[in-house]
């Protein structure tokens, strides 16, 4: 019998994609995508870099009718958190720490960090020279998440946004879209429509329309009926942030076919963002109707299934790790104190939420 000649499996993949008309799958189909964008929190110290525990300390956050302890939690192994990162109480300005959640975010297929700012003086500031050159690195970009700083207005937003043009515009790893920066602005509803209007309209005093500064503004989209707002506001588009599915109007996930039809027929961006639960007991004691299991990633699953499932041109993520709410895809571990006996993600790994993420990338 005559021997029949082998042919390499990458032959016939162009053998098939010749015959069929179709392209060659390359490595790059699986890098980070930039239609999805993760919230990320640098806001974390410890002792050894920055001479205290920021964040992973916390107080306790009262409401009106809460009476109960209201001891501070003091950071080290009892954390200001439902769940404790594999990483330990690391400091968010070493730049080991930040290559290794680039890499992850990376990993995960996230294309986008939307860090959170607080102002020129924001704990995280020294560390964002990293975050950017990482970022770079991996193929991923850099947005701001703009806080509600104490003194914030439609006027201070648009002295960050040239600010930040300035400092990060020329890095390779601050996004753009069609040529323009974008600034999540939390909170936006603190802030009458009017005033975004003269930042945000061509005819406003302040306006950043047509001149080197424009960019794109995406407000929060909170309560029922916000149509007017964000059309008087001139805001460019709006996303739903909380990862409690049912928290809030813009936060329900079966709203969001409709948010994404009239977002198109207004010429809005609309990102609806998915979560893998919400608990933040530890630090608000009293807010158990919030809670939202994680449901051994199901409930990830659904709200991701159901941004893709809305239409909407990009994903939001919460978070890739606000520890203080629950909200984070960062791997986590069984881990307790004297004071506490932390969730985690078992029957799950600890990197199964990263992974998943890449999963769902891809299906999208």
């Amino acid at each position: 019998m005559k021997k029949i000649k082998t042919i390499s499996a990458a032959a016939l993949l162009l053998l098939a994609a010749i015959f069929s008309g179709c392209s060659v799958s390359s490595s790059d189909e699986k890098k980070p995508d930039e239609r999805v964008f993760c919230f990320y929190y640098n806001w974390y110290g410890n002792p050894q870099h920055n001479g205290e525990y920021v964040h992973w300390a916390h107080g306790i956050i009262g409401n009106g009718s809460y009476d109960g302890p209201s001891d501070p939690i003091p950071g080290g192994d009892n954390i200001a958190a439902n769940f404790y990162p594999q990483l330990g109480t690391y400091s968010s300005t070493d730049p080991k720490t930040i290559a290794s959640h680039v890499k992850m975010m990376a990993d995960a297929r996230i294309g986008v960090i939307v860090v959170t700012w607080w102002g020129s003086n924001d704990f995280g500031t020294p560390g964002l020279k990293a975050l950017f050159d990482e970022a770079a690195a991996n193929d991923m970009k850099v947005c701001f998440h703009i806080e509600p700083y104490p003194g914030r207005s439609a006027s201070s937003v648009r002295e960050n946004i040239v600010a930040l043009e300035k400092t990060y515009g020329k890095h390779p790893a601050y996004y753009r879209k069609d040529g323009k920066p974008m600034f999540f602005i939390y909170d936006s509803y603190l802030i009458p429509a009017e005033e975004w209007a003269r930042v945000f309209t061509p005819e406003g005093d302040l306006t950043i329309r047509g001149t080197e500064y424009d960019a794109i503004g995406i407000g929060l989209w909170v309560k029922d009926n916000e149509e007017e707002y964000f059309l008087k506001s001139g805001l460019d588009g709006f996303y739903t942030y909380f990862a409690a599915d049912g928290f809030t109007f813009g936060s329900t996930s079966s709203n969001w076919a409709k948010m994404q039809e009239w977002a198109k027929a207004n010429g809005k961006i609309f990102i609806p963002c998915a979560g893998p639960g919400y608990i933040d007991t530890r630090v608000r004691p009293w807010n158990t109707p919030t809670v939202r299991d994680r449901e051994e990633g199901r409930y990830y699953e659904r709200m991701f299934g159901a941004a893709i499932s809305s239409g909407a041109p990009f994903i939001g993520i919460t978070s890739f790790n606000e520890w203080h709410e629950g909200t984070q895809i960062e791997p986590a571990i069984p881990f307790k104190c004297d004071a506490f006996e932390y969730l985690d993600y078992s029957p799950l790994t600890p990197d199964w939420y990263l992974k998943k993420t890449a999963e769902m990338v891809d299906t999208w």
